[in-house]
């Protein structure tokens, strides 16, 4: 007698389990990095040529320095904007959203400058180039707002105000001592202010 052993047909009616989906427990991880290697770029590119470049090769290489690091500044919004890290308020996000704008028009600045179009002898290229103090001065103010709100926890909750006291620390340096020293002063607050607020930011789980 032969007995033969029929598989049974595969269930169709049964669906597979789906993959988990795993949450990144580092989401803000390139645009912390970001921040980083555009500070310390910017901050090399002021120590080695100052604060005010001259020619045509120099104006070009800083304009791609501060670019990268205004770039970071911009995924550094984008955090503070998915983190609610000035508050949940409609005001808080109004705010992000225009020191944004200030960040793309100084942005602009830069590329004029970089591209060598720009003519500071004339009032619409001085006031386009007058976002680049604006911006900084606005992300001073977010820096004093994340740590009233108290969003973040730890470090990231004052480092930020640190990083961001950028302006009103190494401008006045420039009017005061000049290029030189403003650039020295100016690479130590970019390395110690925005380099590690990008750790803090690349660490960040959320």
């Amino acid at each position: 007698m032969t007995i033969e052993h029929t598989p049974a047909p595969a269930r169709t009616d049964v669906r597979r389990p789906a993959a988990a989906h795993h949450t990144p427990t580092r989401p803000f991880y390139k645009r912390g990095m970001l921040i980083t290697i555009g500070a310390v770029a910017w901050g090399i590119d002021s120590l080695v040529l100052g604060s005010d470049p001259s020619g045509s090769f120099e104006e070009a290489l800083s304009s791609l320095t501060s670019g990268t690091f205004q770039l970071g500044l911009l995924g550094l919004l984008t955090v503070l904007f998915a983190t609610n890290a000035l508050g949940d308020g409609r005001l808080a996000r109004f705010f992000i959203r225009f020191e944004a704008v200030l960040l793309f028009l100084a942005i602009g600045s830069t590329v004029v400058d970089g591209i060598g179009v720009s003519d500071l002898d004339k009032t619409g290229w001085v006031l386009l180039d007058m976002f680049w103090p604006l911006s900084m001065l606005g992300m001073f103010f977010i820096g004093i707002r994340i740590a009233v709100a108290g969003r973040w926890h730890g470090k990231a909750r004052f480092w930020p105000l640190i990083a961001e006291s950028w302006g009103p620390i190494v401008v006045p340096t420039f009017g005061i001592f000049g290029s030189s020293v403003a650039g020295v002063v100016s690479f130590v607050h970019l390395c110690v202010g925005y380099g590690v607020l990008g750790q803090i930011v690349a660490r960040k789980e959320g």
